[in-house]
């Protein structure tokens, strides 16, 4: 797993050798991208997947709104957010940010939702 600045981050969508690459994005202030981190590999596992995690540290508003960045953890597959409601957002901010789940409101994303987009990435959908 590598940890960059959101300056040093690899272009959307692309990855090592054919590997899904997964972003996750945060800021320093909100402690949930460690969850974020802990979900995508334990998902990642049980499907037989080995991505490519890049951890993105958003330093500043600019930058959240450079990167639609809608708060702290947000998990982009190939480039994509697993939140389906994600393209109706526009809140862009350094904030820890929650989920509508069919669980209820999460401070982690739907555990289906990055599974269906680990399996999408990497069958090339």
């Amino acid at each position: 797993m590598e940890e960059q600045s959101e300056r040093a981050a690899t272009p959307a969508g692309s990855a090592s050798r054919g590997r899904p690459l997964v972003e996750i994005l945060f800021f320093a202030g909100c402690p949930n991208h460690v969850g974020a981190i802990a979900l995508v590999e334990r998902v990642s596992g049980e499907i037989g997947l080995d991505p490519v995690i890049r951890i993105l540290d958003v330093p500043d508003q600019e930058a959240a709104q450079r990167l639609r960045f809608l708060g702290s953890p947000t998990i982009r597959v190939g480039g994509r957010d697993v939140d389906p409601r994600s393209e109706e957002r526009s809140d862009y901010a350094l904030s820890c940010r929650v989920f509508r789940t069919e669980r209820g409101i999460s401070e982690q994303p739907d555990e289906r939702w990055v599974r269906e987009a680990l399996l999408r990435e990497a069958g090339g959908d």
